[in-house]
């Protein structure tokens, strides 16, 4: 049997009916890997040992009755610092925020909790959101446990790092340009976001989604029988609906997969990544499916009238909080909203228009596919004290042209791990689905998981004398 922390939630669950290990000694186990590597990667928030072992106790004990909650019933989840759980603040990555203990859990939150699985920590993410690395003014640095140079990618950076490091077999992130997708590229791991809508959220807003990030496609997939169950507090949720989350398979043969490897506007793709992709390209055309070029539709135009729409919205929220506070926020994150503050309204509406634009470009690009594979990111995992590749905040989003155009077309997409760099750094592959087809989109992950070759170890934390 592999290490306990290491064992999917798929396995955990069967072990646990056939009781042959307990949600005790599993939870014990995890939060030992977590102290283990937490000195390094510093990617939980809010642990709370005690609560946890709480709760595995009370699911060890409906295991023995025969009365578990589901399938997650007593398995280790995390959840991003984003998204709110009962009694823990929600600093938003800031420390220009005050701490205020949430009264209750978000839904993809709420929805964990009452499935019986076990909630270990938040995990770290940047200020606001609003970056793709693990650098905060709030939060320790988080790092890449491939690399502890690297940065794990964010804004879902905890949730990232813990799933490579294996802190449990579930991570829950949230995702409005890229968080899930980038730091699960760049951690080797499998991160779905689906469709805007599929997984109720509160706060709702234009693009933002939750998701979970795993080792497994299977884990994701079963992470979304609960996940995707209905909240009225989220009223840009789509109508509940049952779909067939345990049957992955699906025939290659006569699929239309565009291969897109130019996202059309921010940095170049490095050759490496270029590569990896085109061999998953070639090998899914060697199973049977029609692969064809997928020309970009995201514009300079479109990325920068965006950019300038969250640059005010943010400069909206930092000016919203008490006189002085606001100077407590990242300098990098204080400079890109404030270069907001001259716009004017027809400008800004301009930039939010971009959205309309991006999704309507995107629907006509997409007509002849039922899938797309893409890089996630132009380039692996960058320097972890920088807060995005460039380090300019007039240019911060060179490298989510791949990821943020499929947040505004409310596209169901996934990032797995593809090839690694001659680094050994991960590379990953995004897969992207037509709208609402978050179960094909999974099976394609599935698909590709069967395909692929085979994978690196999952790096092991540094060896610590307790002498």
């Amino acid at each position: 049997m592999s290490q306990l922390p290491d064992l999917t939630a798929t396995e955990l669950s069967k072990l646990y009916g056939d009781r042959e290990v307990s949600p005790v000694e599993v939870t014990t186990a995890v939060l030992a890997r977590i102290e283990a590597w937490e000195p390094d990667l510093a990617a939980t928030w809010a642990l709370d040992a005690q609560a946890a072992m709480e709760a595995a106790r009370a699911s060890a004990a409906r295991w023995r009755r025969g009365e578990a909650l589901g399938p997650l019933d007593g398995v280790p989840v995390t959840i991003k610092e984003l998204i709110a759980t009962r009694g823990a603040p929600k600093p938003i990555g800031s420390a220009a925020l005050a701490l205020v203990p949430e009264a209750l859990d978000a839904p993809p939150a709420a929805r964990l909790r009452e499935a019986g699985a076990v909630i270990l920590a938040k995990t770290t993410n940047p200020d606001f959101g609003m970056l793709s690395s693990g650098l905060s003014s709030f939060h320790r640095l988080s790092r890449n446990p491939w690399d502890l140079a690297k940065t794990p990618g964010g804004s879902s950076a905890g949730a990232g790092s813990a799933a490579a490091a294996g802190y449990g077999p579930i991570h829950l992130g949230t995702d409005i340009g890229g968080s899930i997708r980038l730091p699960a590229g760049w951690c080797g791991i499998y991160g779905f976001k689906p469709s805007n809508g599929r997984i109720p959220i509160d706060p709702p807003y234009i693009g933002r989604c939750a998701g979970p990030m795993t080792r497994t496609v299977e884990d994701a997939a079963l992470s979304m029988t609960v996940l995707s169950a209905p909240d009225w507090r989220d009223y840009m949720s789509l109508p509940p609906e049952r779909l067939a989350w345990d049957d992955l398979d699906l025939d290659l043969k006569g699929l239309r997969i565009g291969l897109m490897l130019d996202a059309g506007v921010g940095l170049p793709v490095q050759p490496e990544v270029i590569e990896t992709v085109t061999a998953a390209a070639r090998a899914f055309e060697a199973a049977g499916a029609i692969v064809e070029p997928f020309a970009p539709f995201l514009t300079r135009e479109m990325l920068d009238g965006l950019d300038l729409f969250w640059r005010t919205r943010s400069l909206n929220d930092l000016n919203a909080l008490p006189p002085g506070q606001a100077q407590r926020a990242l300098p990098y994150i204080l400079a890109w909203a404030r270069a907001a503050e001259g716009a004017d309204g027809v400008a800004v509406y301009r930039g939010f228009n971009q959205i309309q634009r991006i999704r309507e470009f995107g629907g006509k690009a997409f007509q002849p596919f039922d899938f797309v594979l893409s890089p996630t990111a132009p380039a692996p995992a960058f320097d972890a004290h920088l807060p995005s590749p460039t380090n300019d905040p007039s240019r911060p989003f060179e490298h989510i042209g791949f990821t943020v155009a499929f947040n505004m077309t409310e596209q169901p997409a996934a990032s797995i791990n593809a090839g690694y760099t001659a680094d050994g750094l991960p590379i990953g592959l995004q897969i992207v689905g037509r709208r609402f087809d978050d179960l094909g989109t999974l099976r394609l992950s599935r698909a590709w998981e069967r395909l692929r070759p085979a994978q690196r170890p999952w790096p092991a934390a540094p060896f610590r004398d307790s002498r």
